[in-house]
């Protein structure tokens, strides 16, 4: 399943409906949760080993956010990566 989170800040009941080997994309204001000092963090760093996260490149160029800003682990992907994990997961959800 696609997981896309559009919501700050993000839900930790969101992270926890997430199953293994779901993928995640982070957009618009929530790329500013996937922050290595933010709150969830610790709870990023756990999922990384059993999901994919991303986060939309355009939406941290807006926002002024570095790679290196990023929680370790985090996949960061362009607007056509973004399409190419729609087109790959028959499933999508979205939190707003």
């Amino acid at each position: 399943m696609l997981h896309l989170v559009f919501q700050s800040p993000i839900d930790i009941a969101v992270l926890e409906r997430m199953d293994s080997g779901d993928v995640a994309v982070f957009l618009e204001s929530a790329v500013l949760g996937v922050l290595q000092n933010g709150r969830l963090a610790d709870v990023l760093a756990t999922k990384v080993g059993s999901n994919r996260l991303c986060v939309l490149s355009e939406d941290m160029v807006v926002r002024g956010i570095l790679v290196s800003e990023l929680v370790a682990g985090l996949e960061v992907i362009d607007y056509s990566g973004f399409v190419n994990l729609a087109v790959e997961n028959q499933l999508i959800q979205s939190w707003c």
